[in-house]
Parts: structure tokens; C-alpha cells; sequence
């Protein structure tokens, strides 16, 4: 399967008001760094999404009509953040840069931002594995840095309709449930074995839809709540 092509252009970013290069947020007794969305403006992109084997309905989509119909909308939205909510995949994760891209906004990935923070993506894992609670109020408090600024495309966690605080913070912006077909998240999932925490999905080498599918009951009625389902 291939993963989503990005092709980046270097712009010039604004300083707004000289913000430092980093916002940080409290883990216990420490304090964890993270870039600001304000010095770090996402280059505009190309995304494309395709698989050998499945016909995806995002794939399928002409990106320039996506892009032309998120152009229309965006003065609408006024700033808006975006919050993508539901089951961590590929699709998703271009569905979120296309989207930034078209509204010339900020794409972030909750989970990414923590693994930055922390000091990249084994030091995350091990993280995660050790202290999957820490995990995800890191996770939180990242989305709490985050919820009050405007013009952002930000992927959420798996598990962050889960809390209650969580909910509260996605109602900053307008969320969107991506919906994205079990059988493409479990290609994702036998690709990349560290999408998803140990308590969510244990990967034994089997396929795993099963498993994703119990998963996603669980989630499902916090990922209804979103603004609308994509």
C-alpha cells in the first residue's frame, strides 16, 4: 500500500506578534515542549492516496474539486479550527493536510505533537507502553494549547472522545468523524504496528479487523458526536 505522497513548497510564514518557537504544557512534575502552530505554518502540499487493492472514495476524488469546494467554504468559517476525530489511518491523515491545504491553515497530529515533546517516537512508545494514563493527559493538555487558536486542522488521538474534558475542548472548532472503512485501517494498522496504544489493539501478527471492529464499538458513540460524519 502507498502511503501518501507530499510534495512541499517553502513560503515565507508571518510573525505574529513574535510568539516563542514553542508552547509548552505540564507532565507531572515537568514541563514538555512542543511547536508553536504560528511559527510553524504547513508548506502547501499534494496529497494522494491510492492502493493497489482497494478503491478508496477519497482516492477516487478529484483532489482539485475538494480543493475548489474548501476554497468556497472558508470564508465562512471565519478561522475556525478543524478537529478530525475517529480511527487512526492514512485516509485520515491526508484527509486532514488536503483540508489545511485547501483553507491555507495549520495541520497538527495530536499524537505526533506529544511525541515531539517528548523526545520522539520510540521515547513516545516506551511513553505509551509505561504510562498509557500520562499518554493521554498529554494528549489533553496538548488540545488544550491548541483548541483556543484558530486556523487549525488538527487529527485527534484514537481514544480522545473518551474524555469528557476532550469533548469539551473539540467544541472550540467544528469536529469531523472520518469514517474511514475497517478493512483500510487494518491494512494501515499490519503496516504500521504503532498506531494504536496496547490496551487498544494487540497485534499478533494476525489480521486484526476483528479486534478494530470491537475497538471501534467502543469509540463509536463518542465519534457521534462529532459535527458531522465524513
Amino acid at each position: 500500500m502507498e502511503k501518501a505522497s507530499l510534495c512541499h513548497r517553502n513560503t515565507p510564514l508571518p510573525l505574529l506578534n513574535r510568539p516563542s518557537n514553542f508552547l509548552q504544557f505540564k507532565h507531572q512534575n515537568s514541563f514538555l515542549k512542543f511547536p508553536n502552530p504560528n511559527l510553524h505554518r504547513l508548506r502547501r502540499l499534494n496529497c494522494s492516496v491510492s492502493d493497489g487493492t482497494v478503491s478508496s472514495s477519497l482516492g477516487a476524488t478529484d483532489s482539485s474539486l475538494a480543493v475548489k469546494k474548501a476554497a468556497e467554504v472558508s470564508s465562512e468559517l471565519k478561522g475556525t479550527s478543524i478537529f478530525l476525530v475517529g480511527l487512526k489511518s492514512s485516509l485520515k491523515t491526508s484527509l486532514g493536510k488536503l483540508l489545511a491545504d485547501a483553507l491555507r491553515y495549520y495541520y497538527f497530529d495530536s499524537d505526533s505533537l506529544v511525541e515531539e515533546a517528548v523526545g520522539g517516537a520510540l521515547v513516545a512508545k516506551s511513553f505509551r507502553e509505561s504510562d498509557e494514563k500520562g499518554f493521554y493527559e498529554s494528549e489533553t493538555e496538548v488540545l488544550k494549547q491548541l483548541s483556543p487558536m484558530g486556523r487549525l486542522v488538527v487529527c485527534a488521538g484514537n481514544g480522545t472522545v473518551t474524555s469528557s474534558t476532550n469533548l469539551a475542548l473539540l467544541r472550540h472548532g467544528i469536529s469531523l468523524w472520518i469514517d474511514v472503512p475497517l478493512d483500510f485501517v487494518a491494512r494501515d494498522v499490519i503496516e504500521d504496528k504503532s498506531q494504536f496504544a496496547p490496551s487498544e489493539i494487540s497485534i499478533s501478527g494476525s489480521y486484526p479487523e476483528d479486534e478494530l471492529g470491537a475497538l471501534y464499538d467502543k469509540y463509536r458513540v463518542g465519534y457521534a458526536t462529532a459535527d458531522a460524519i465524513i
